[in-house]
């Protein structure tokens, strides 16, 4: 049933993975459940970049420089931190939306859009029994300098994918019946 999954889908971050690597069909799942998100005239705005093996750790050291030449309060912590976080993933997924050329939809709409196909992912994940994490740093907007994005592309952030081991949290909400008003 949808419903348990849904309920069961949770952020696994990537200090929580382990060395074993996601396989190809597997990230090849994740993408094709992405794929089928809902977007308004069919413009289908989700793009992907996946970033595997040796380009983890050119990511990283990009994101690490792109820090240090940003920040007035460089701390060599977070420097090292932003370095390795890429490589502590199987995979990094780069989540981009592209903007309909004819701009026939608001923005906002392919990047809701965007997000519907990014949670079919994550509840992929959960399928699978992976780890996932959407993070959204204010370093992405130098990532047009790292791939040969399109114009047209904005990037909404990376979604890191690996193995784990053990559990994780349960989750809790609030009773819908406290965020809905019948009329």
């Amino acid at each position: 049933m949808i419903l348990k999954t849904i309920k069961e889908r949770r952020s696994v971050f990537p200090a929580q993975y382990t060395s074993d690597k996601v396989t190809k069909e597997q990230i090849n799942q994740l993408l094709e459940a992405a794929n089928w998100a809902p977007s308004h005239r069919k413009t289908e705005p989700w793009r992907f970049y996946v970033i595997t093996e040796d380009k983890l750790r050119e990511l990283g050291d990009f994101l690490a420089e792109a820090y240090k030449e940003s920040t007035d309060a460089f701390s060599e912590f977070k420097f090292e931190k932003i370095k390795s976080k890429p490589t502590q993933a199987s995979h990094v997924i780069v989540i981009c939306m592209h903007r309909d050329e004819k701009e026939r939809v608001p923005e906002w709409e392919e990047i809701a859009a965007t997000a519907m196909a990014v949670q079919n992912m994550w509840l992929m994940t959960t399928e699978l029994g992976l780890g996932g994490y959407w993070s959204s740093p204010s370093l992405i907007e130098q990532m047009p300098k790292f791939l040969s994005m399109k114009k047209e592309e904005k990037c909404l952030g990376f979604f890191y994918v690996g193995n784990f081991e053990g559990q994780i949290s349960k989750g809790d909400r609030q009773p819908i019946d406290d965020k809905v008003t019948w009329l």
